[in-house]
């Protein structure tokens, strides 16, 4: 086993033009570190009595409008890192070749930096899982798919698994609706930002009008709608959920995520649009009832438009017939290409959501369900569930649970029901890190923004 993955390696460090080091020329243990023809860094730590196993982690988005320096990271954070590396795994990661929307080249990156690691640690490992956090869930459940013979196991976490097409959608869906029903007398661009200023001014616009209609009944009926399209959670941190007849809380609730969410995600929208060439997304031809149909807060959203006096119908039909947002072709190839999940894996993947994620709802986990079942690789797939409220917001008891869970069914060839709530719940607290939350997967949730064929033309921008 460990000598046909030294051959495959020294192949691929060949084809990218690096020369392999022999195993007697480094020690093992240490720390290491570099850089890739493209401006890629990478980190590499293995530990005293490393067990053979690397994990590749995928770090999440960084904004390229934060000014935060884009570094290596190997691990979610120090405290998971340390707990990793106890427990004798080596850890790998990389900064990818830019900050922003990485999709295009982050795959390649990880697996390019896990290569030029394994040359400078100076021996192959037993067995390689991938995992990652937030956009670095959907590197990882990209990963999966392209590097089978390098990669044996996945963990995409707190993923956008259901891949970036369907990011675009709904987020879309969410903005007409506040564009149409709350600033009706304001022109806001929606996509195809000429510059990042314009999508800051489009953000500002949105809350601007969310805050004043948060004063009126018919105004917070209609923020829930748009928060139904946004896939919000109804319920925050440090409390707990609302009764399902508590319309009002779940709204205000809503609307809090909402009025934080939109700052980070209409800017984002720009660095996809950088990253993908123009416009990847649309709704012309949109049925929005039909959406809020399939919608989980349906019943919220139609309690607070009765309380209101206003027609839900009116206002689903005039939101589907003032849908004219247009794609761009060579966007939606783009972003197909490189940031869509095709759900066709032959490795493990053990996919893992806090039930409440105001960035990247647990909606996406259905979706990306849904795509490896038609793919027909439903066998490789569980998912873990925790009752946690916030984005990737997991403890390093339930990150060390799941990784230990994964890395049996790598090593043995079987689950063993070491993937159920109970047995992760376990796991979790016999790590000895802290509290664990795990549970069965929610239901009822609505899909995702995704849609059967892609409308596009040259001219995207509203």
């Amino acid at each position: 086993m460990r000598a046909k993955r030294l051959v495959l390696l020294v192949v691929v460090l060949l084809t990218i033009g690096i020369s392999p080091v022999p195993a007697s020329a480094a020690s093992t243990a240490g720390t290491y570190q570099g850089a890739l023809p493209n401006g890629t860094t990478w980190i590499a730590e293995v530990p005293d009595g490393w067990n053979g196993t690397i994990l590749l982690y995928s770090h999440g988005y960084l904004p390229s409008f934060i000014g935060v320096p884009n570094y290596a990271a190997d691990a979610p954070d120090p405290d998971t890192g340390a707990a990793l590396l106890d427990l004798g795994y080596a850890l790998v990661g990389s900064s990818y070749a830019a900050a922003g929307w990485a999709l295009p080249t982050a795959p390649q990156d990880q697996l390019d930096s896990l290569s030029a690691a394994i040359t400078m640690i100076g021996q192959p490992p037993d067995r390689v899982l991938a995992y990652g956090s937030s956009m670095g869930g959907l590197v990882t459940a990209k990963i999966a798919e392209v590097g089978n013979g390098i990669i044996d196991g996945a963990l995409p976490m707190c993923g956008i698994v259901g891949g970036g097409l369907a990011l675009n959608n709904y987020q879309l869906d969410g903005a007409h609706a506040i564009d149409v029903l709350l600033a009706p007398d304001t022109q806001i661009r929606l996509v195809d930002f000429p510059s990042l200023g314009d999508a800051f001014a489009s953000s500002d616009q949105m809350v601007g009008a969310v805050v004043a209609a948060q004063a009126t009944p018919e105004g917070r009926a209609r923020i829930a709608l748009a928060a139904a399209l946004f896939q919000l959670p109804t319920r925050v941190a440090d409390e707990p959920p609302p009764d399902k007849r508590d319309s009002e809380t779940m709204q205000q609730n809503q609307f809090d995520w909402l009025v934080q969410t939109l700052p980070f995600v209409v800017p984002g929208r720009f660095d996809i649009e950088t990253a993908v060439g123009g416009n990847a997304s649309w709704n012309v031809g949109v049925d929005y009832r039909r959406l809020l149909m399939r919608s989980v807060d349906l019943p919220e959203v139609a309690a607070l438009y009765r309380a209101a006096g206003l027609d839900l119908s009116a206002d689903l039909d005039r939101l589907t017939q003032t849908a004219d947002v247009v794609a761009d072709a060579y966007a939606i190839d783009a972003i197909r290409d490189t940031s869509v999940p095709t759900g066709s894996v032959s490795i493990p993947v053990l996919s893992l959501h806090t039930v409440a994620d105001n960035l990247v709802p647990v909606q996406h986990e259905i979706g990306y369900a849904e795509l490896v079942r038609r793919a027909g690789s439903g066998a490789y797939l569980r998912q873990g569930f925790v009752d946690h409220v916030g984005h990737c917001n997991f403890t390093s008891a339930e990150m060390v649970a799941a990784v230990e869970a994964l890395d049996f069914r790598v090593e043995t060839g079987h689950w063993g029901g070491r993937t159920t709530p109970m047995a992760l719940q376990h796991a979790a607290v016999a790590t000895g890190l802290g509290p664990a939350a795990f549970v069965p997967r929610p239901h009822g949730l609505s899909l995702l923004g995704d849609r059967t064929d892609a409308v596009v033309g040259a001219d995207s921008g509203r």
